[in-house]
């Protein structure tokens, strides 16, 4: 059995090329939400004082972030 016929190249390679571009975008909206909030030292209050309350919030911006990013790589 012929194993390129179970796997196109050009798909695994547009799948990590768009996986690593998702991963920057959200990487840099992170970060900006880390800019954007001067007052509040984001990795300070997970880490250090263990906010929960901060930990729901980053939590769901990174899912709401994820899924914008995951609906214009799916298009």
């Amino acid at each position: 059995m012929d194993t390129t016929s179970l796997i196109e190249w050009k798909y695994v390679v547009a799948s990590l090329l768009y996986s690593g571009i998702g991963i920057a975008v959200f990487i840099i909206a992170f970060a900006l939400l880390d800019l954007l909030t001067p007052k509040v030292h984001v990795w300070a209050e997970l880490v250090e004082k263990q906010n929960l309350a901060m930990a729901i919030f980053l939590g769901l911006v990174a899912l709401g972030i994820a899924v914008i990013i995951a609906s214009a790589i799916h298009g």
